[in-house]
C-alpha cells in the first residue's frame, strides 16, 4: 500500500476519514437520493446477489452436516428366499429333496461416523465459512457499483439536458442572425452567402439536437433497468430539481490502507483465498487412513424351521455390529499428491488475485481524485472563455446589423459560442462523475444494507411457498465485526 495518496499535497484533498456510508448526498439533490434508495430496493442483479448469500448459507449447513455421522439410516424389509433342492443337502438319501423355501424379516437402524482425525471436515467448513462471508461481500460489491452507478447515470442525464437547453437557446440566438441576414439581402445590402452561411448554421446546430436527445433517452433507459423498472417509466422521476449536481470543491479520502477495510471486492479477494487455503486442508486429509465407527442394530426373523417372522421383536431376535474401521489409499499414483498440488496452485492464484485487487483499488482512486481536481480547473478556464465567446458573438452580430463586419465573423463567433458552453456544461458534469469515481473507489455505498435482510420480503414469500427455508429467512446472518474494527473477517470457531 501507498503511504498516501499521489494528490495529497492538494489541498482540496483532505486526509480525514471520508462520509462514504451516504456519499451520495453530497451533491444535495433530493431526486438523486431517492434514485438510490429505489435501486436498492428493486434493483435485479443486487437480489441475485441476495439470493447466493443464501444459497452460500445453505451449503455452509451441508458441510457442517459432514461434521457429524455421515450416513445414519433405518433399515428394514420382508423377503420370501427359495434355495435350489439341487444345491442343498439337507435330506436323508434316497428320498427327493424338493428344495427350501423361507420367509424372513428384519427391522433396525445403522450409522457410519468417519472420524475428523486429520482436520477434513473441519477445513470444509472454514471453507465454506469463508464462501459465504466472500458472497456477503460479493453482495456489498454490487452495491457499490450500484450506487455509483445510479448516481453516475443521473449525471449524465442532467448533461445531456443541460446541453440541450444550450442548443435551444443557441438555436434562438442563430435564428435572430438568419432574420438579420435575410432583412440585409432583402434589402439590397448583402449576398444570398449571407442567408446561406446563416441557414447552414442553423441546420447544422438542429441537427444537433437529435443527438443530444438519443444519448439523454439511452441514459434514462440505462437509469430504468438500475432501478428495476420499464423503459419509459422514469420521466415523472425525474421531474423538479434540474440543473447537473454541484460537487463540492474539496474531498476527504482518508489513507490509502483504509481500503482494506473497506473495499468489499478486496474482502471477497480475501476471503476467496481463505476459502481455498482451507481446501488445501481438505485435500491432504486423504493423503492419511481414514477412520471410521460403523454400528447396526435391529431385529430378525425367519419362519424357516420352527421360528416364525411374527417373533421378529423378541428380544432373542436382536442383531447387532460396531466396530471401527479404516480405510487408507495407499497405492494412489500420485493422485491426491498432485491435487494437494492443485489446490496450493489455485491459493497461489488467488493471493496474486488479491495483491492485484488492492492495485488496482488505489489506481481507481487515483485515476477519480485526478478526474474531480482536473475537472474543477478546466470549469474555471471554460466559464472565462464562454463569457468572452458570448460577447463576441454579441458584438459580431450588432457589427453585422450595423454594416461594418460580414456575416463569417456571426458564424465563426455563434460557432465558438456554442462549442464553448456545451464543452463547459460536459465539464461540469465532469467534476461530479469524477467524484462518484472517488466515493466508488473507496468502497462507499455498501453501508446502507447492515441490519437488514439481503432478500426482500416479495422474494422470501416466493421461496418459502417453494422450500422450507427454515431460519435461513427468519434468524439474521451472524456477520463478523465490521471490517472498520480491524478484526479478522473470518468467524469459523478455533477447530
Amino acid at each position: 500500500m501507498a503511504p498516501e495518496w499521489s494528490e495529497s499535497g492538494d489541498a482540496r484533498v483532505r486526509k480525514a476519514p471520508p462520509e462514504y456510508e451516504n456519499w451520495w448526498r453530497v451533491f444535495d439533490d433530493p431526486i438523486l437520493e431517492s434514485l438510490v434508495k429505489t435501486a436498492y430496493e428493486q434493483n435485479l442483479p443486487l437480489r441475485i446477489a441476495g439470493v447466493r448469500v443464501l444459497e452460500t448459507r445453505a451449503l455452509l449447513g451441508v458441510v457442517v452436516g459432514e461434521f457429524y455421522p455421515q450416513s445414519q439410516n433405518g433399515l428394514g424389509g420382508l423377503e420370501y428366499n427359495r434355495i435350489s433342492g439341487n444345491s442343498i443337502e439337507l435330506w436323508p438319501p434316497g428320498q427327493d429333496n424338493p428344495g427350501l423355501g423361507y420367509t424372513r424379516g428384519n427391522l433396525g437402524v445403522g450409522a457410519s461416523w468417519e472420524l475428523d482425525f486429520w482436520g477434513k471436515f473441519r477445513r470444509a467448513i472454514q471453507s465454506a465459512d469463508a464462501d459465504l462471508l466472500a458472497s456477503v461481500a460479493a453482495y456489498d460489491s454490487v452495491l457499490v457499483s450500484l450506487t455509483a452507478d445510479v448516481a453516475r447515470t443521473y449525471v449524465i442525464i442532467r448533461v445531456y439536458e443541460d446541453r440541450l437547453r444550450i442548443a435551444h437557446e443557441n438555436l434562438t440566438l442563430q435564428r435572430e442572425g438568419l432574420r438579420i441576414a435575410q432583412a440585409r439581402f432583402d434589402a439590397g445590402d448583402t449576398s444570398e452567402r449571407d442567408v446561406q452561411q446563416a441557414i447552414t448554421l442553423l441546420a447544422g446546430t438542429q441537427a444537433q439536437i437529435p443527438f443530444l436527445e438519443t444519448g439523454l433517452q439511452k441514459a434514462r433507459h440505462a437509469l430504468s433497468i438500475l432501478l428495476g423498472m420499464p423503459p419509459g417509466r422514469l420521466k415523472d422521476r425525474l421531474n423538479g430539481r434540474r440543473g447537473i449536481p454541484h460537487a463540492p470543491l474539496d474531498i476527504a479520502v482518508g489513507i490509502p490502507a483504509e481500503l482494506l477495510r473497506r473495499r468489499p471486492d478486496i474482502r471477497n479477494a480475501e476471503l476467496q483465498a481463505a476459502s481455498q487455503c482451507a481446501r488445501i486442508g481438505v485435500a491432504k486429509a486423504d493423503l492419511y487412513p481414514a477412520f471410521s465407527l460403523n454400528g447396526a442394530f435391529g431385529f430378525a426373523a425367519t419362519n424357516a424351521g420352527s421360528a416364525s417372522v411374527g417373533d421378529i421383536f423378541d428380544w432373542s431376535s436382536r442383531i447387532a455390529t460396531f466396530g471401527p474401521t479404516f480405510q487408507w489409499n495407499i497405492l494412489n499414483y500420485g493422485r491426491i499428491t498432485n491435487n494437494v498440488r492443485v489446490q496450493d496452485a489455485r491459493l497461489q492464484t488467488l493471493i496474486l488475485n488479491y495483491q492485484e485487487t488492492v492495485l488496482r483499488a488505489q489506481q481507481e482512486v487515483e485515476d477519480g481524485l485526478v478526474e474531480f481536481l482536473k475537472a474543477q480547473e478546466r470549469i474555471g478556464f471554460l466559464g472565462k472563455s464562454v463569457d468572452a465567446a458570448k460577447r463576441s458573438a454579441e458584438l459580431a452580430l450588432m457589427q453585422y446589423r450595423g454594416g461594418s463586419a460580414d456575416y463569417t465573423t456571426v458564424i465563426l463567433a455563434q460557432q465558438s459560442l456554442l462549442s464553448e458552453q456545451d464543452r463547459l456544461a460536459g465539464t461540469r458534469g465532469e467534476a461530479p462523475l469524477g467524484l462518484v469515481s472517488v466515493y466508488r473507489a473507496l468502497g462507499g455505498g455498501w453501508q446502507i444494507r447492515e441490519g437488514k435482510p439481503f432478500v426482500p420480503e416479495d422474494i422470501k414469500s416466493v421461496m418459502m411457498e417453494r422450500t422450507n427455508w427454515g431460519d435461513l429467512f427468519t434468524d439474521p446472518l451472524e456477520l463478523p465485526p465490521s471490517p472498520e474494527s480491524g478484526t479478522s473477517v473470518l468467524r469459523s470457531p478455533d477447530w
